[in-house]
């Protein structure tokens, strides 16, 4: 693979983003037809681009103070310039996309303003004690925009399900880079509550999650 494919790749944190974007394909089945849920996939993809590549260019300072070289910006593999010219162009065709596609315009406007809420993370918020809020948000926004495209409202287990989830996966990924953060005053609510507590929070969170999910599914196969 070409070293800047891989390079806007890993910007994009690519392993969460395809994470996402397969789950919203697979939510999308459960109103649409596989083509209008694969457009609706490429939508998020784009939206989910905007988000990794955002994040990697406002910590790239910090980054490179920390001198960490498996981040891309960091090792020269991409530059600022073109990353910030990609973002634009992420954002244009996520937006584009989702309103010419099966989202409409109250769909393409939910998907706004998740992004609104991703990208208030990366800027500010991941640094202060409301550094949760934008995964209840965006996460829990994500199965809301696919339902109200098909003029639907999602079950509330399942937005409860994905915000569960969300939060844990919060806690859980700041732990490896916790000192860093610290010593750079990065301090969301995970880096406050310190590694302890930040473990068993994500642990009690993806329980709860578990158990949504295994109760809807009991009640659904006792129907």
């Amino acid at each position: 693979m070409d070293a800047r494919i891989s390079g806007y790749a890993k910007a994009a944190h690519f392993g969460p983003t395809v994470l996402v974007v397969s789950i919203s394909f697979f939510i999308s089945l459960t109103q649409f037809s596989t083509i209008k849920s694969a457009e609706i996939s490429v939508a998020i993809f784009a939206g989910q681009l905007v988000v990794g590549w955002t994040n990697d260019l406002i910590d790239f300072p910090l980054d490179a103070a920390a001198k960490r070289i498996n981040k891309p910006l960091v090792a020269g593999t991409i530059n600022a310039a073109n990353l910030r010219r990609a973002i634009f162009i992420a954002l244009t065709f996520a937006l584009f996309l989702s309103y010419m596609g099966p989202m409409g315009i109250k769909g393409t406007a939910v998907h706004t303003l998740g992004l609104l809420s991703a990208t208030a993370y990366n800027i500010k918020l991941k640094k202060t004690v409301l550094s949760i809020f934008p995964y209840i948000v965006s996460f829990g926004l994500m199965p809301l925009a696919v339902y109200v495209s098909a003029r639907q409202r999602p079950n509330l287990w399942l937005e409860l399900t994905f915000i569960t989830f969300a939060c844990s996966f919060h806690f859980l990924n700041v732990i490896k880079d916790l000192e860093w953060d610290l010593a750079q005053g990065v301090l969301g609510l995970p880096q406050r509550l310190g590694k302890n507590r930040s473990i068993f929070l994500a642990l009690l969170l993806a329980s709860l999650g578990i158990s949504i999910a295994i109760s809807k599914w009991q009640e659904m196969r006792g129907a």
